[in-house]
């Protein structure tokens, strides 16, 4: 069959390395063995319940038959506002602070479209998600990394950035609670994020994925919770995590209205918005009862607890994450995180994200999903316990 070369910019595009940790661990299961796969991030728990009736009901309303409005239903966007102010005290205008995204990945790459230039700055946390990349390569911007470091919490210090560097940014992602290392933000830092900001004029991307998993009692701090981020960004949501449905694509922008309107304006071009009736059930996750919401984050700090105590019986030395359902993990003295991960999944049988795919200053870690029982959890612990690599003290 004839073979027509794909565009520059498709070659151009970041690998995806997690790609490779699949076939690795399709290779392993392919030769019998139980794999405990922890390297992945896809909710593992079903949609709750009444929201996938709420969408069996509009499913069979004809008028979800034809297309959307190109902007989505006025009556997300309501509930949109009404989740923010209950949740977070943030007030916003449903017409023109919020517009409808086809889950949080697709905002998140839109947004170096909308407002970079070819050769452009913007500012990326590193290690993070890396699909910031994607977007990246697909504007043709160059990326500065921010480290994020143990010492600072896993927070991006602005005063390591040159003034230069900072003149330059056009747009500065940030991802708390955090993927990978579980971090979170303090309203104190978000209020330095805004006055950073406007000092050099960059857009904030605040990725807000998992702003509903957060242990200790603590819940995690919306972006626009601090004086004048409205003015200086935005904050992307997705229900992917809060309601298990990531596998229904939805999400939302909300913040600065140039912006907003930015963003409708590339999806005009691109979508005709997302279906329907799965609009009319997110309305249903957002407005009704959040005991769902609660139960989920109860059941992920029970995860993390399990984990995190089976790590600290045998030897390893971790911080169990304060945010997220992710648990960020120091690897062992010798190793690198690729050759440790390779380790645990050949002899181990347990599979985990080397730190390394997600930036260079995630070399020295790995990521771990809470994505499984506690029984299963702990029983990849103990396996790992068995190659002899810790020392209880």
């Amino acid at each position: 069959m004839k073979q027509f070369r794909a565009s520059q910019l498709l070659h151009e595009l970041p690998t995806q390395f997690f790609a490779s940790l699949v076939q690795k661990v399709n290779k392993v299961i392919a030769q019998g063995h139980d794999v405990i796969n922890l390297g992945q991030g896809n909710p593992d728990q079903p949609t709750p319940f009444h929201i996938v009736q709420a969408l069996q009901k509009a499913a069979a309303q004809p008028v979800h038959h034809k297309y959307p409005p190109f902007r989505g239903q006025p009556s997300l966007k309501e509930a949109v506002a009404i989740f923010y102010e209950r949740e977070y005290g943030v007030k916003l205008n449903p017409e023109t602070q919020v517009a409808i995204l086809f889950g949080g990945k697709a905002g998140l790459v839109e947004l170096p479209l909308c407002f970079t230039e070819p050769g452009d700055t913007i500012l990326v946390p590193d290690p993070g998600y890396p699909d910031y990349w994607s977007g990246a390569a697909l504007a043709k911007v160059h990326m500065e990394m921010m480290p994020l470091l143990a010492e600072n919490f896993f927070l991006p210090d602005y005063s390591s950035i040159t003034a230069e560097t900072a003149n330059l940014a056009k747009l500065m992602f940030l991802n708390y609670p955090n993927n990978p290392t579980g971090a979170v933000a303090t309203k104190d830092f978000f209020e330095k994020t805004v006055s950073f900001a406007n000092k050099h004029d960059i857009l904030v991307v605040h990725d807000f994925a998992y702003g509903a998993i957060g242990f200790d009692g603590k819940k995690p701090v919306s972006f626009l919770e601090a004086e004048g981020a409205k003015d200086t960004g935005i904050e992307i949501y997705t229900l992917s995590k809060t309601y298990n449905m990531a596998g229904w694509r939805i999400a939302f922008a909300v913040g600065n209205e140039s912006v907003i309107e930015a963003i409708n304006l590339l999806q005009d071009h691109v979508y005709v918005s997302v279906f329907g009736a799965v609009q009319e059930a997110a309305c249903t996750a957002l407005l009704s009862s959040q005991t769902c919401v609660d139960e989920l984050n109860a059941c992920y700090e029970s995860r993390r607890h399990a984990l995190i105590s089976a790590c600290h019986d045998i030897g390893w030395q971790v911080t169990a994450p304060k945010g997220s359902f992710f648990a960020w993990l120091p690897v062992p003295d010798g190793y690198t995180s690729s050759e440790f991960a390779d380790l645990l999944l050949e002899k181990a049988h347990v599979a985990v994200a080397p730190g390394i795919g997600f930036g260079e200053f995630g070399e020295g870690y790995i990521r771990v999903g809470l994505l499984h029982t506690e029984d299963r959890l702990i029983e990849a612990v103990r396996r790992i316990e068995q190659l002899e690599i810790f020392k209880k003290y």
